[in-house]
């Protein structure tokens, strides 16, 4: 019974890195309505900019803070710079850019810092707490991700920049009519969306060490979260992540952990066969 609790609390707390991913990838999905596949990339390097500040001198949470602003620059840049020009392109032409980004941080991250492994410290202790059912850092990184999502959830819920974003984001024609400035409103998602996932790289980058492919299984998991909960579904995103990591340790302890990565697969198979729109996504309907 102790190991299932174990296991169960331990999925929480990765699934809060997943729901983190996750909630990035539907805000991106919610402004382009594609699938931003350097979200992982992004994170990933938002990371190495903070073990490169720490390695400077800087305490952890000071590093922390200013490679969050750091990346929600960067991702208001990028928007602005290298999607805004193909944003009415062709649906081909916006994934190449995707790709390109992807590709381009990897490339960046080894050649800066190679792809030798490297630690990453936690600012969290090592001793297990909770009764030893979770290490300091898996309760700690949980804390994080949660006060996170809930900051997300009270900035898009009760205020006037929140409000304006979600109405961009959803109709942008209606919000241009009533003076919302589109265009910024969807680069400044683009900002929070990189912001997101770098804590997300901070808090994963002590279990799975630094190293450029360190956010490939994560981003799988991620996408499997977001499309569980359903992909314009901020909050189902978030529930689909929580769930899939409880899921991930579950098959792991049943089965063993060489089908771990299989969960995500067979995830994203069984919804997009069974309920292409997620648990709380929307259903759209065209009438012909």
């Amino acid at each position: 019974m102790d190991l299932l609790l174990h296991q169960v609390l331990s999925g929480l707390a990765t699934g809060g890195i997943y729901a983190s991913v996750a909630l990035a990838l539907v805000m991106i999905y919610q402004a382009t309505h594609l699938v931003n596949f350097a979200q992982g990339e992004l994170a990933m390097f938002a990371t190495y900019l903070s073990w490169t500040l720490m390695q400077s001198g800087l305490p952890y949470w000071v590093a922390f803070a200013l490679t969050v602003l750091i990346a929600f620059a960067a991702g208001v840049v990028i928007e602005r710079v290298v999607v805004r020009p193909v944003e009415n392109g062709s649906v081909l032409s916006v994934v190449i850019v995707f790709i390109g980004l992807l590709v381009i941080f990897n490339s960046l991250a080894g050649w800066i810092y190679s792809y030798t492994i490297k630690p990453f410290p936690s600012p969290f202790p090592s001793d297990l707490v909770a009764g030893g059912l979770l290490s300091g850092h898996e309760l700690g990184s949980m804390l994080v991700t949660l006060g996170v999502l809930v900051l997300v959830f009270v900035f898009f819920r009760f205020t006037p920049l929140g409000l304006a974003m979600r109405a961009a984001a959803q109709n942008p024609v209606s919000s241009r009519l009533v003076g919302v400035r589109v265009g910024w409103m969807l680069a400044l998602g683009w900002g929070l969306a990189s912001a997101i996932g770098a804590v997300a790289g901070m808090m994963v980058a002590p279990i799975v060490f630094l190293e450029p492919n360190m956010m490939g299984g994560i981003l799988l998991y991620a996408f499997a979260g977001a499309l569980l909960g359903g992909i314009d579904s901020p909050g189902g995103a978030v529930l689909g992540g929580f769930l899939v990591g409880v899921l991930e340790n579950l098959v792991g302890m049943v089965l063993g952990t060489e089908l771990k990565l299989s969960v995500a697969l067979v995830i994203i198979v069984a919804v997009l066969v069974v309920r292409p729109s997620g648990l709380f996504g929307q259903v759209h309907v065209a009438r012909v």
